[in-house]
């Protein structure tokens, strides 16, 4: 394995990994939090750092059907939420390329 590069976010409203500490993204990429993932309450991201992507698969939400990747912190590998690649509904074409960061798998960091 080569040399990780992980990216560092400034600012005093971070998002971090919670196992490991990682940045992940910052408050102003919050869209919503009136999100669900598998583990409870979730927030939607336009945007994360320091994540890989797991394959595709179609997963049935409470939305409806949606083609997903989980992602999952670079550091410890942990599975953070996923990412919208396609939505079918028309209402919910908003989420494609968007992320989901569940609330279990995160803690903020500074001064919310």
């Amino acid at each position: 394995m080569g040399i990780l590069f992980k990216q560092y976010l400034s600012g005093d409203k971070i998002y971090t990994c919670s196992q490991c500490k990682t940045h992940c993204t910052d408050h102003g990429q919050l869209i919503s939090k009136a999100f669900q993932g598998r583990h409870g309450r979730a927030y939607l991201f336009s945007d994360v750092v320091n994540v890989t992507l797991g394959p595709r698969e179609d997963r049935m939400l409470i939305t409806g059907l949606h083609t997903v990747c989980d992602i999952y912190c670079i550091t410890c590998n942990c599975v953070l939420g996923w990412k919208y690649e396609v939505a079918y509904e028309e209402s919910q074409k908003y989420k494609e390329g968007k992320y989901i960061l569940e609330k279990a798998k995160v803690q903020k960091e500074g001064s919310f």
